[in-house]
């Protein structure tokens, strides 16, 4: 074994602080090779040089102590390649979420008109799932699976759907943070089982936008409806409308998603 050395020149020949070796330390992560007992001064050899780079590698890439503890104890290479790759998908999944937060702000920032159009909604039957009360926290659940059991009582009837599926929200979900909520498939025929059943939608006018991509930002195109709405045309209450033109449904890329928002509104005059 080298010589030992102190604190101080390890923390150089490293670049980690004498601070961070001592929390190391502390943690289990990296032992001194000695410890003084009597002053408690740590020593360290050359031989734990490349272990310290390599916690260092972990830590710039934001792995917990924990788990770069359990990849340093990990013998077998292949266990520890399969530890260090899920923390790598981890990062990723979080780099995709801040590249969504930033695309959200510069939308907000500088926020586009809406291409809004005005249509009429004619009457029709579909199938759908109820639910008279859902928490807005819980919404996603719930939508997840109202579709799986939509989707499920569809083929087994062997219906054919005609069109994209769609929801209806009650606007004290948003509002109050609970409240009646509807999502449906258009089907020949209507089908009837258990919790899934044939409804009739009410005609309707809507003022009617499309959202581009994943759901993260949704609330940027709501807006920016409701500021042309504001100028340009009289709302009534009611449920609204969303339409899932293309989803995770057809495409693993959320790039591609194309969600429909319609908001009921009081004509006076064609557009």
């Amino acid at each position: 074994m080298s010589r030992e050395m102190t604190i101080g020149d390890f923390a150089v020949l490293t670049h980690l602080s004498i601070r961070t070796l001592r929390k190391y330390h502390e943690a289990g992560l990296l032992e001194p090779a000695h410890v003084d007992p009597f002053s408690g001064y740590r020593r360290y050899t050359a031989e734990q040089i490349p272990t310290a780079q390599v916690i260092h590698r972990f830590r710039r890439l934001d792995m917990p102590l924990k788990e770069i503890r359990e990849v340093l104890a990990t013998e077998d290479p292949a266990a520890r390649a399969a530890l260090i790759a899920e923390h790598l998908d981890r990062l990723e999944r979080r780099l995709d979420e801040t590249r969504a937060a930033v695309l959200s702000l510069r939308r907000l920032l500088a926020p586009a008109e809406p291409d809004v159009v005005y249509r009429t909604e004619p009457e029709r039957v579909v199938t759908a799932v109820e639910a008279a009360r859902v928490a807005l926290d819980d919404s996603l659940r719930w939508y997840s699976e109202a579709m799986t059991a939509l989707d499920a009582a569809v083929a087994a009837a062997g219906a054919r759907p005609t069109g994209p599926p769609g929801g209806r929200y009650d606007n004290a979900l948003f509002a109050d943070g609970a409240g009646h909520a509807t999502v449906f498939v258009p089907t020949d025929p209507p089908v009837d089982a258990g919790p899934v059943h044939a409804l009739t939608l009410p005609a309707g006018e809507l003022a009617v936008t499309v959202h581009p991509g994943p759901h993260d930002d949704i609330d940027v195109t709501y807006g920016a409806l409701g500021r042309h709405l504001a100028e340009h045309a009289l709302t009534v209450a009611g449920p609204v409308h969303e339409t899932y033109l293309v989803g995770p449904r057809d495409t693993s890329d959320p790039a591609a998603w194309r969600t429909e928002i319609g908001w009921p509104v009081f004509r006076t005059a064609a557009r």
